[in-house]
Order: C-alpha cells, then sequence, then structure tokens
C-alpha cells in the first residue's frame, strides 16, 4: 500500500500546514500523522472541499455526528454518502437514493440549482506505483466511483476487488448490493446483503437493504421480518420504520403499519416523508373510527 508523507498530501491537495493542522484540532480528519493512505487523502479532499464552499469546521463536524446516528451502521458519512453544500452553508448526504440534511433530520428534495456537489473525482497521483492496491483504498476509490453515474460499472468492478482482497469486508458487500440493486439485479443484491449480515449480525443497514430487495421482489412478510430485525438493532432507524409500514399497509395491517408511521413522524418531523406518514395516521384513525361506530349501531 502506498503512503504519502505530510508534505506530499499539502502538495497534492494544494492545501497549508495551518489548514491541515487546523481540521486536525476540530477532529475532521485523524491526528496528525507521519504518512496517509489514499483513504486519507480522498476524505481530507471532501473536508477541503466542503471548507471551500463555506462550510463551518463545526458544522461539518456535527454533521457527520449527525449522519452516524441517522443511518445505522454508517462510519464515515463523507466517504460512504455523497455530500452536498445547500444554500444556507450547511450538508446534505445523498445515500440510497435520497438526500438528507442531517442536523434539522429533514430528508430534502433533491431539485434546487444552488446544491452544489463536492465532487470525487480520482485525487490525481503523479506516481504510476499509487494506483489503489489495499482493500481500503480500494473502497474509498469505489466510492468515489459511485457518485458519477456513468461509473457504475466501473465502481462494481472496484468492490469485488476489495472482496477478492478482503472477503469479509461488509461495507463492500453493501455496497456492490446497492449498485445491483439501483441495476435491478437483485438477486445478486440479496447475496451480498445477506454476506454482509453474515460477516457482521449486528449490522442494521444490511437488514434494511436486504429487507428493501424482499419487499420488492414481493416477499413482504419475510421484509417485515427483516425491517423488524434491523430495528431491534437501531430503534431509531426512520427509514426502516417507514418503510415497515409500508409493508404492514400492504398486507392488510393497518394498525401494525399506525404504530411504526407513528415511530417515523416522531424522528422525522417536517421532511417530505412525514408529511405522507401523518396522512396515513390520519386515514387509519378515521378508518377504525367508522369501524367502530358501525359496531356500535349492530350492538
Amino acid at each position: 500500500m502506498y503512503r504519502y508523507d505530510r508534505a506530499d498530501l499539502l502538495r497534492i491537495l494544494r492545501l497549508t500546514a495551518r489548514q491541515l493542522t487546523a481540521w486536525e484540532k476540530a477532529g475532521l480528519v485523524a491526528a496528525a500523522a507521519d504518512t496517509y493512505s489514499f483513504f486519507d487523502l480522498l476524505q481530507i479532499k471532501k473536508v477541503r472541499d466542503l471548507c471551500a464552499r463555506k462550510v463551518r469546521p463545526a458544522v461539518i463536524r456535527q454533521s457527520l455526528e449527525a449522519m452516524q446516528k441517522q443511518v445505522a451502521g454508517m462510519e464515515n458519512p463523507l466517504l460512504e454518502a455523497g455530500a452536498l453544500t445547500t444554500r444556507h452553508h450547511r450538508i446534505a448526504f445523498r445515500h440510497q437514493g435520497k438526500l438528507l440534511e442531517p442536523i434539522a433530520g429533514q430528508f430534502m428534495f433533491d431539485f434546487s440549482p444552488r446544491e452544489k456537489v463536492v465532487t470525487s473525482a480520482p485525487i490525481p497521483m503523479s506516481r504510476p506505483e499509487a494506483i489503489p492496491v489495499d482493500a481500503a483504498e480500494l473502497f474509498a476509490r469505489g466510492i468515489a466511483l459511485e457518485e458519477d453515474p456513468n461509473n457504475q460499472l466501473e465502481a462494481i468492478a472496484t468492490y469485488h476487488r476489495v472482496l477478492e482482497l478482503d472477503p469479509d469486508h461488509a461495507a463492500a458487500h453493501i455496497n456492490v448490493g446497492t449498485l445491483y440493486y439501483n441495476r435491478q439485479e437483485f438477486a445478486l443484491a440479496e447475496k451480498h446483503y445477506r454476506r454482509a449480515i453474515t460477516i457482521d449480525p449486528r449490522y442494521a443497514l444490511a437488514y434494511f437493504d436486504l429487507g428493501n430487495v424482499l419487499d420488492e421482489t414481493s416477499r413482504v412478510s419475510e421484509a417485515i421480518q427483516t425491517y423488524s430485525a434491523a430495528l431491534q438493532l437501531a430503534p431509531t432507524y426512520a427509514d426502516a420504520h417507514y418503510n415497515l409500514a409500508l409493508a404492514y399497509e400492504k398486507i392488510r395491517e393497518p394498525r401494525k403499519a399506525l404504530k411504526h408511521w407513528r415511530a417515523y413522524v416522531k424522528l422525522d418531523t417536517t421532511g417530505p416523508w412525514a408529511v405522507h406518514a401523518r396522512n396515513q395516521i390520519q386515514r387509519i384513525l378515521q378508518a377504525d373510527g367508522l369501524k367502530l361506530v358501525h359496531s356500535a349501531k349492530r350492538d
């Protein structure tokens, strides 16, 4: 695995020593190190790009911490999700097709021309031996490739290289599974999600993703069990509550769905999906009210 010294990092990313030191003190990057991996360079590049768009270091740190709480199983949001800046100089993360502003805990509609993507194009390397061969570096490269829709097949190939080096890399199984899911190759997606669960039985995100495949392939009862497993591991997993409520609606169990619609609106109070959840709560309560009235008349 090729390593870069501090001088290399500053030169490649065009940073000053003062900038890097400030980010280390703010807890945005690892404390002062003698050498850095490709994985480290990619993360520091994203911090640099966010700061260049006038996002304060404190806001970056708060966003990362909030994102880790919002998405169970996510360890490094800058490398596991696409980061964008909003018009208010805050950060939103694109994850699994949704745009989330984690500090507010709100989902956003992804159509504003003012939102700017923090790109993750491959960092220019002047040395041919710098091609990633370490699993961690390849994983970071796969994430960078994912952000460009034209590079999805290359991203899949990169994750498979990660798995050749480290067959028990649970996050790589999750990511390549999601790429297959987006291509509607559900059997392959399921294979990788199940493998991630075998590797790490407490990986809530893997259960959630598997539930999506099961739901998509009309195995709703199995999806309900899998979403429930995700919630046992992460009771505040908002998306799992939402999808579990939808699944109960599909099998005509509105009262069970009601519990999870209510849980969802407590976790997402103002987002666009919260509006739908509240409408479902109202509809279920009204329907139950009518049943009670009809029952009383018969009695």
